[in-house]
This record gives C-alpha cells, sequence and structure tokens, in this order.
C-alpha cells in the first residue's frame, strides 16, 4: 500500500500541471506567449535575450524564464511570474535574479500593447527604475520597449522578439 502511495505521489509531481487549461481571464492578454520561447538580439551587441513562458497551476500564473547569452556563456538570468492581484484588481508580477535582485510590478493593456509603468529594481543595495511596453507584431513576433532610469531621465531600448524553438 504504501509503494503504491509514493508512486501515485511520484506521478502527479511529475506531471506537468494545467498544460492544457485555460488560463485566468485577466492574463488572456500574455496567453499569445504561453507554450512558448521568444528570443531578440540586444542592440548594438550580438548578446541575445531569451525568455520561454509556461502555465503554472491551471493557468493562474505564467512563468517567464529568460537568459541573456554572450556566445554560449549565460552572462544575466531572470524568472517573472505574472497573476491577477485581486487586491488591487490588475495584473502584477515578480521578479528575480539570478544575481540576487528583484522587483515587483505591474502589467495592464493600453490598445493593443502589454504596458508596464514604472517599477524598481533591487539589486546588491542599489535600485533603479525601469518600465516597458510590448507590442505583438503578427503571429511569431512582438517589439519590446524597455526603458531606464538615469540622471539624465528615461533612455529607450528597443528589441524584436521572435519566437524561436523550445
Amino acid at each position: 500500500m504504501m509503494k503504491t502511495k509514493f508512486a501515485l505521489a511520484l506521478a502527479l509531481s511529475l506531471t506537468p500541471l494545467g498544460a492544457a487549461a485555460e488560463p485566468d481571464a485577466s492574463l488572456q492578454p500574455l496567453a499569445f506567449l504561453a507554450g512558448h520561447c521568444w528570443a531578440g538580439t540586444m542592440p548594438g551587441t550580438a548578446d541575445t535575450d531569451r525568455h520561454c513562458f509556461s502555465w503554472m497551476f491551471d493557468g493562474r500564473y505564467l512563468r517567464d524564464r529568460h537568459v541573456v547569452r554572450r556566445g554560449e556563456k549565460a552572462v544575466y538570468e531572470g524568472e517573472s511570474i505574472y497573476y491577477f492581484d485581486a487586491g488591487a484588481g490588475r495584473v502584477a508580477y515578480f521578479y528575480v535574479t539570478a544575481a540576487g535582485g528583484h522587483a515587483h510590478g505591474t502589467m495592464v493593456v493600453e490598445g493593443d500593447a502589454l504596458v508596464f509603468p514604472a517599477a524598481r529594481l533591487v539589486s546588491g543595495g542599489k535600485s533603479f527604475g525601469f518600465r516597458g511596453r510590448w507590442t505583438r507584431v503578427g503571429e511569431d513576433g512582438y517589439e519590446v520597449l524597455r526603458e531606464y532610469e538615469t540622471d539624465k531621465g528615461w533612455v529607450p531600448v528597443k528589441m524584436a522578439m521572435k519566437r524561436v524553438a523550445r
């Protein structure tokens, strides 16, 4: 009996949850990203930024794992979890980096764009502001506009993301 319970628990732990689930309605604007990886080249470099999105817990959350590579070497990694914040009545996210940084932010839909209002990334005792806008381009792409807060104001960085093989 104990072996049967263990085998059942093991099978359930190895089964992906929510693979075919419909996402939470509030996360629907992000649904085109789920189940796919997307990559782009960082402007002015040969570095690539690859994001892979997957649903968690029957579509209640969307995970975005990303890695920036310089050649074959990973030089930056992070993960975002998007969810509906019922208390605030909007989509929010929590972002963590492999270097120990973290940020909390929100996402709103404006027309055909996903807009990420200003938030702060805290890492190593320092923090900086960032904000962004993602606009879908066809079935296999989206454009990213990220802006970083500096002493001279907001500095924009644009990148085209294309769907790539997992």
